[in-house]
């Protein structure tokens, strides 16, 4: 394992960690020597500017104007919306340094400026587009940061909802299961397989693969990586470990519905093993 992946690894083991450090962290093998340490001094000098906007004691509406005022206003932060799949969308590092990205990622940035405003927000982990919620006085309120953090009223919440279903299902669903808040080590996973997404795309296996061995470490439990991590391996060529991963998951997975083609694999793979010895 590399030293990257040793500090990633160390941090996602515990039960608790922390969002901002993970989602750094996860950045290192597309931009080696990063420094993490610098990228959250830059999340605490936005919320340095946020709070010299309102007084300690300002209500929950008040620190969400202001925080929304500096990273969408004063900060021009703001939705990469004609190259959404550019792989940078989902670094947070790039995040800060462009001040463009993706729902996700620009919801870590708020988050995290907003924890350190006191505002007790909550990641959501909505279907096609991540969101942020917080309790108010008057009930949740539901915000957007890709839109620059406009609330969200119950018709478009539906609507989004209805991208992913039947649009009468969505009209009828009820919202509260997709509001759920989400862990940081939901986060981070979401954002890996955003990652895995785009690298599958376009081809990049190596790139993808780096981001599996990353899901694996958050989720070691998601059978599925570990089955498409092998089938990354057998695209890059590496046909042991490719042969190690299906294996590991036809054990673990014995009646999975794709169970008879990854025998059909594990057959082909051990004779490509067999003939590099």
């Amino acid at each position: 394992m590399s030293p990257y992946l040793d500090q990633f690894a160390e941090l996602v083991s515990r039960d608790q960690f922390d969002l901002a450090r993970a989602s750094l962290l996860l950045s290192q093998d597309a931009y080696p020597g990063l420094d993490v340490a610098g990228c959250i001094a830059s999340i605490d000098d936005i919320a340095t500017k946020a709070k010299r906007r309102v007084s300690e004691d300002a209500f929950p509406a008040q620190k969400l104007q202001a925080l929304n005022y500096t990273l969408f206003t004063e900060l021009n932060f703001s939705g990469n919306v004609t190259d959404y799949y550019d792989p940078r969308n989902s670094y947070l590092n790039q995040v800060l340094e462009r001040r463009i990205g993706i729902p996700i990622t620009l919801s870590v940035l708020y988050l995290e400026v907003g924890q350190r405003l006191g505002l007790e927000l909550k990641g959501v982990s909505f279907p096609g587009h991540f969101l942020v919620k917080i309790n108010m006085e008057r009930g949740q309120l539901v915000l957007d940061p890709f839109l620059g953090g406009e609330a969200q009223s119950e018709a478009e919440l539906r609507q989004r909802l209805a991208t992913v279903m039947p649009a009468q299902d969505a009209s009828r669903a009820s919202l509260a299961p997709f509001l759920e808040a989400a862990t940081p080590r939901q986060i981070v996973t979401r954002m890996l397989r955003n990652l895995k997404g785009i690298y599958m795309q376009a081809s990049q296996y190596e790139q993808a693969l780096a981001v599996m061995h990353r899901i694996l470490l958050v989720m070691p439990e998601a059978v599925e990586e570990l089955r498409d991590r092998g089938i990354i391996y057998e695209k890059l060529e590496c046909f042991r470990p490719a042969l190690s991963d299906l294996q590991n998951y036809l054990r673990r997975r014995p009646n999975a519905p794709d169970a008879g083609e990854m025998h059909g694999k594990v057959v082909d793979l051990k004779q490509s093993a067999a003939r590099l010895n």
